[in-house]
């Protein structure tokens, strides 16, 4: 550590440390700094060079250098688990992107190679703090809707060359592997492991091409959680619905960080990732005196740089791990589960 910082090294020069981690970790200059970055191939076409970063091509810059105590992986996963493995044994933290590993026994492994060395391991699940689900929680939270009886969320895209330029199945380029590891790890955060699962997971163009729909039903007793994405929808569904025995909510649009994002309009901007008002979702229901509302309720602000305060708080100050290796193993099974169903 540099005084109370955390120093920190990423395996990876892409979109995912670029877009997804720099943005954010930088605005946590009191408790990280960013090192080291290596890249078997080092370029800035894209991603500008990040002032006081050293930029390499030999990973042991990260894996020998006794300064760093973070190493995020954030490359293609099918090299998850292999960088991963090398980073643990190296005696270092790390943060590894999603999909976490191919299979839940590597998953399982990495765990227990971890706690073997006492160090923390942990999944990058940023979409925990995506705005429209912490709205989402909010509402359940306040009880308005009574007893929580379906809850539909959806991740779609109108993409079709997508799944029509791939020719070949592949269970780990699935539709339900890169989006489903987004999506069911929101349920899992909030509701837990569910009672029973339906799985619905579909190659639309038929069998040995890609897997390119999804609908999983998760039931929580009386509550049944709904995950659905296609590429195949013009027009999106809402992104997350609620229904309760008293009401519903219903939030149309995404979390807005990732769209900013997109346009390079980063964090340093106070208004980034914020709904404007034609965002917030709406909330109608009976109160306990019978009368009917329907208002707009103002978004949770999201922040995807609060995974990186609760590493912090868990390697700095003991607190409990807040993305749990039992989690991140369910997910995986999940995943595992539900590629199966497709004919490859």
């Amino acid at each position: 550590m540099r005084g109370n910082k955390l120093v920190v090294g990423y395996i990876g020069n892409g979109k995912s440390t670029n877009r997804y981690h720099m943005p954010f970790i930088l605005q946590r200059p009191d408790t990280f700094v960013v090192k080291t970055i290596y890249n078997p191939r080092i370029h800035h076409d894209v991603w500008k060079a990040v002032e006081g970063v050293n930029y390499t091509t030999n990973i042991d810059d990260i894996l020998k250098d006794e300064e760093i105590d973070l190493v995020c992986v954030c490359t293609m996963h099918p090299l998850h688990y292999s960088y991963t493995k090398q980073v643990l044994e190296a005696g270092k933290n790390c943060l590894c992107e999603k999909p976490f590993t191919q299979t839940s026994e590597e998953a399982k492994e990495l765990f227990a190679l971890a706690k073997e060395k006492g160090l923390f391991l942990s999944a990058y699940q940023n979409r925990r703090y995506d705005s429209d689900f912490l709205t989402v929680q909010k509402v359940i939270e306040s009880g308005v809707l009574g007893d929580i009886l379906e809850l539909e969320m959806h991740f779609d895209y109108y993409r079709p060359e997508t799944p029509e330029s791939v020719k070949e199945f592949s269970p780990y380029m699935s539709y339900l592997y890169g989006h489903g590891c987004h999506t069911l790890d929101q349920v899992i955060s909030y509701f837990g492991k569910p009672d029973s699962i339906h799985y619905d997971v579909r190659q639309l163009l038929g069998p040995g091409r890609m897997n390119d729909y999804f609908d999983l039903d998760l039931y929580y007793g009386i509550t049944k959680v709904s995950v659905k994405s296609s590429y195949f929808r013009v027009k999106e569904r809402p992104s997350f619905v609620v229904y309760g025995k008293k009401g519903m909510f219903v939030k149309q649009t995404k979390d807005r960080q990732e769209a900013h994002l997109k346009e390079f309009y980063m964090p340093t901007n106070k208004d980034f990732g914020k709904d404007l008002p034609e965002h917030y979702g709406v909330l109608t229901y009976y109160d306990d005196q019978g009368l009917f509302h329907e208002e707009k309720v103002i978004s949770v602000q999201g922040d995807y740089a609060r995974v990186y305060d609760g590493i912090y708080e868990c390697i700095v100050n003991g607190k409990e791990q807040v993305i749990k290796p039992e989690e991140t193993i369910l997910q995986l099974e999940m995943l595992e589960t539900g590629v199966k169903l497709c004919k490859g």
